[in-house]
Parts: C-alpha cells; structure tokens; sequence
C-alpha cells in the first residue's frame, strides 16, 4: 500500500437534496456511508431516477437540514429529525409534505428506501468523493473560489505527494481509509444542482459551464464499498494497488 491522501470532509445527506450533516467519523456500510440518502421525495408520475424530486424542482429544498437520530448501525435504515428552514424540527412525516408539497406542481410521496436496495437514493454509486485536485482546477478555470458544499460529497479526500495528477485517474483503483475498503468505479457527471449556492439557493449557473468545457462535465468520482469498516476525518487514504518494495 502507499499513501497517498488524506481524508479532509466527512459527509452524509440522510434526505435527498435536503442538506445533510458534517461528520467526524462514520460507519461505511454495504450501501456507502451509514444513514446517506435512506429517504427522497418522489413525483409518482415518473419512473426510475426521473421520479426524485430535487433541489432541481425545489431549490428550497437545500434549505432543510437532515440528521440521523440513531447510533451508527443501530438499525439499517435510522431515523431521521429535519430542521426547517424556520428552525422549526420535523419529522419525516405529514408536516413535512405539507411544506413541501405547495412548493411542486404535482403530488410529492415521501419515500423511505429498502435496506436491501443496493444504491438507496443515491445517483450512481454508493459514495461519492471529489478531491482537493479537481477543486483546485475548477477554481482556476472559474478564476474565484467555490464552495466544496455545492458537490454534496460523501468524502473530500486531499491528495498529498500523490502519483495521481488528476481525479478521473483513481477510477478503477481500490483504496482504504480508515477501516473500509473501497473501488473507484466511475466519474461523476454533474447537473444544475451544482450551480445552486448551498445557503442562498441563488444559482451561478458558471460553476456548470466550467465544469462542462473544462472538466468534461466530471466532478467527482463514485466508489463501490468492498470492506466495510470506520472511518474518521484525518484517516490516511491508501492506495491498495501499489506495492512497496
């Protein structure tokens, strides 16, 4: 193994498009990250992941904090507390339709993932990572800084003396952090979520044009959970298919 990073952020979205929760340590589990995006809204009248409502349909949504109740792994899919934009505390139930439901044109059912599915309410992978790498190059196109919140990433991994020069280059590769193992499968191909200012919902709609002509649309990469284990921020990040002579 060599190392080549670290883990700097730590994050999970218990509620699709809803803001999630910093943490300093997590279970990852079969599904990605213990509790990440177990619930969604959904539109009824579409099928597959066309049927999630999100920050798209909704900006506002970003403006709802969700946070797991229960103690990593006490049960698959945990409870969940949502604070309002107001600050009032909502359960996942009728008072939170009620909020939500005048802000969409159509019916909005609350969804509760099995704790069999594979992807929960995920896009394309089970976690999500973008690295210190691409944000830097993003910032350089976009000549201003950006916020790493706008990418609702699982893990923001730095990547020091490392022999990767670009993000897209870690996909295939398995890597452990912390106590968990996992496989880089595949880039992430980004929407116009990434232009909503995660406390504002005000859109900067050039966050996208860069990330399009200059990243080919790819900002992150997802990773498959092959070793569950902890990990905290601050883990080393190693690269399991580098042998050390």
């Amino acid at each position: 193994m060599q190392a080549i990073g670290k883990l700097a952020e730590l994050s999970r979205y218990p509620v699709k498009s809803m803001a999630g929760e910093r943490l300093e340590e997590s279970a990852l589990v079969p599904t990605g990250v213990y509790g990440d995006r177990t619930r969604a809204l959904v539109d009824e009248t579409k099928q597959g992941w066309d049927r999630y409502v999100t920050g798209r349909n909704i900006p506002q949504l970003l403006g709802y904090k969700a946070r797991i109740l229960d103690k990593d792994g006490a049960r698959a899919i945990p409870q969940v507390k949502i604070e309002a934009p107001d600050g009032t505390l909502l359960d996942w139930g009728e008072e939170l339709l009620e909020r939500v439901q005048p802000l969409f044109k159509r019916k909005i059912t609350l969804f509760t993932c099995d704790e069999h599915d594979d992807l929960l309410a995920v896009d394309a992978g089970q976690v999500l990572i973008v690295t210190d790498l691409a944000l830097r190059k993003l910032e350089g196109l976009l000549g201003k800084p950006v916020d790493m919140r706008r990418f609702r990433a699982n893990m923001t991994i730095v990547l020091e003396g490392s022999p990767f020069q670009q993000e897209q280059e870690l996909i295939g590769e398995r890597l452990r952090i912390g106590g968990a193992e996992l496989t880089v499968t595949e880039p992430c191909d980004r929407c116009s979520m990434i232009t909503l200012d995660p406390d504002s919902q005000v859109r900067d709609v050039s966050i996208l044009k860069a990330v399009n002509e200059g990243l080919g649309l790819h900002f992150g990469i997802y990773a498959t959970v092959v070793q569950p284990g902890t990990v905290r921020v601050g883990d080393d990040v190693f690269w399991m298919n580098k042998q050390i002579d």
